[in-house]
This record gives C-alpha cells, sequence and structure tokens, in this order.
C-alpha cells in the first residue's frame, strides 16, 4: 500500500530526463552557441563504466567537461556514453543518470543537483548556480603540448574539475 506520493523521487526522474532530453539534443545537432556541460558522477555507481586508471584516481566522484572535443556520443533511456580526451588520450565513458551528482551548464548559468540520502529514495534535487566563468586551465594531470594546441584547435582536451566551491 502506497503512503503518499513521493515527489522527490518523481522529480529526480523528471530532472534526469531533462539531462537526457539535451544530450539527445546535442547528439543530434552538436553543441549550440557557447554551451558546455560539467558533468559530476558518482564513480562508484554499479553501472559506471570508465577506465581503470580513471576510476582509480577519482575513487569517489569525477567532473568531466563537454564543450571542445567529444565524439560517439550515444544516449539511452539510462544512461549516455561518450569519448573524451584525457591528455590525447581518448577514453571512453558510460555514466547512467542516476550516476549523476551535478549537471551544469555555465554559458547560462543552469545547473541541477542531485543529492542522495540513505536509501536514495528520498533523494533532494535543487538547483545549483552555475560558475560564472569557465577556467580554461586544464587538468594538471594531463601535460600539456602547446604545438599540439595550435595545430588542431578543434581538438582540446577533456577538463576533470572540482565543483566543491558550488556545493553548500
Amino acid at each position: 500500500m502506497t503512503t503518499g506520493i513521493n515527489y522527490g523521487s518523481l522529480m529526480h526522474q523528471a530532472m534526469r530526463g531533462l539531462i537526457r532530453s539535451v544530450l539527445e539534443g546535442v547528439r543530434t545537432g552538436g553543441l549550440p552557441g557557447e554551451h558546455h556541460f560539467f558533468i559530476t558522477f558518482d564513480t562508484g555507481h554499479p553501472d559506471v563504466e570508465i577506465a581503470d586508471w580513471l576510476s582509480d584516481r577519482y575513487p569517489g566522484e569525477m567532473t568531466v567537461v563537454m564543450q571542445h572535443w567529444f565524439d560517439n556520443l550515444v544516449v539511452t533511456e539510462d544512461g549516455f556514453a561518450v569519448t573524451l580526451n584525457f591528455g590525447d588520450a581518448p577514453e571512453r565513458l558510460y555514466i547512467p543518470y542516476d550516476a549523476i551528482l551535478t549537471f551544469v551548464d555555465p554559458s547560462v548559468e543552469f545547473g541541477l543537483r542531485f543529492e542522495n540520502t540513505d536509501g536514495g529514495e528520498d533523494a533532494d534535487t535543487s538547483l545549483v548556480p552555475a560558475p560564472s566563468q569557465v577556467d580554461d586551465s586544464a587538468d594538471a594531470s594531463a601535460p600539456q603540448d602547446d604545438e599540439d594546441e595550435q595545430e588542431d584547435p578543434e581538438r582540446q582536451e577533456a577538463e576533470v574539475v572540482s565543483l566543491d566551491t558550488f556545493r553548500k
């Protein structure tokens, strides 16, 4: 017997559906204008598929940036897969929607945060402030070669950034 309407769960479903719709639009038409995404996800989620070296380096959570270069974006009902470049090493990632902790598009100051409590069913969702500026500095773990950036400005490596400054 149902004890009540679980608005938190319904809100999560709707917000994850929004992310799915946005990614589907990007898959078919590319990123319009200055749009780009910071997507933080739980690397320990059982359905996340990332390279071992990435899960070793980011054992709790990881933020990826979809902006300048990404490839093979596949959007499904339960998650999405994308190839991102980490220091000239393309890596395929699969991220289920329920592993996403934050989804931010700083170009339009839009953000979503998913916070799980105990069983995950009573999770709190809230809007999060988007960063006012994008930090163009790359991940310190990936050495940069200025010559490569000048030769191929279309292909820039993915960034892993920390969103701790945006957490309450």
